[in-house]
């Protein structure tokens, strides 16, 4: 491995050189947003060359995609504690609901993975396989017993598929005036809870 910038710190193994790469990538997209965030702008941040870069990361996409990735995780492991003893389904959806739509603006990494902000500049949005999949990952760590409401795993990537579409949208295009805390819960307990109340044998599609 070079031994070349890196502000005089050259890194221990690949796996190290990877996590700093990702690390000043989420620094320069904190300045410049993602979308003009280049590998340059990385290189520079590290003081090594663009091919440095390149001999971990064949383009920045996929660098931002790791900065997300990675955000997304911390985040997921917080909403899960923030729904400790939350067994209904229909409680732990709309709760999670309420969680993600306060917290999210607040992290500009789980902004770049929902594709929020400067979409051009990065390949994945809310709505693809890998979304959705992550999503009903996600779902299965609710404290829920799934099986048991008549949830089935089908069923959980397409609940991931809806919430993942309603968040979403919630987030890019907020109502005017927006819905403050009482009246979003309220609306998610009309017109999402139901679909989480009904006996199990509706719950499946034939």
């Amino acid at each position: 491995m070079a031994h070349h910038g890196w502000g005089g710190r050259p890194p221990a193994s690949d796996a190290e050189a990877r996590q700093r790469i990702v690390d000043a990538t989420a620094r320069c997209i904190d300045r410049h947003g993602v979308a003009k965030t280049t590998l340059s702008d990385v290189a520079s941040e590290l003081g090594v060359t663009r091919q440095t870069v390149y001999r971990h990361f064949a383009r920045i996409s996929d660098i931002v995609g790791e900065v997300a990735a990675q955000g997304a995780e911390s985040f997921v492991d917080r909403l899960v504690a923030h729904l400790q003893g939350v067994g209904d389904p229909a409680e732990a959806v709309v709760e999670g609901m309420m969680f993600c739509v306060r917290t999210i603006p607040t992290e500009p990494r789980l902004s770049l993975l929902l594709q929020l902000k400067d979409s051009s500049a990065f390949g994945r949005g809310a709505t693809t396989a890998d979304a959705i999949g992550y999503g009903a990952r996600m779902l299965r760590r609710f404290p829920v017993d799934w099986a048991a409401a008549g949830v089935g795993e089908d069923d959980l990537t397409g609940l991931a598929e809806i919430i993942m579409r309603l968040l979403t949208s919630l987030l890019q295009n907020p109502s005017e005036p927006p819905h403050d805390d009482a009246r979003l819960r309220a609306m998610l307990d009309r017109w999402l809870a139901p679909a989480l109340r009904r006996p199990a044998s509706l719950h499946r599609v034939h």
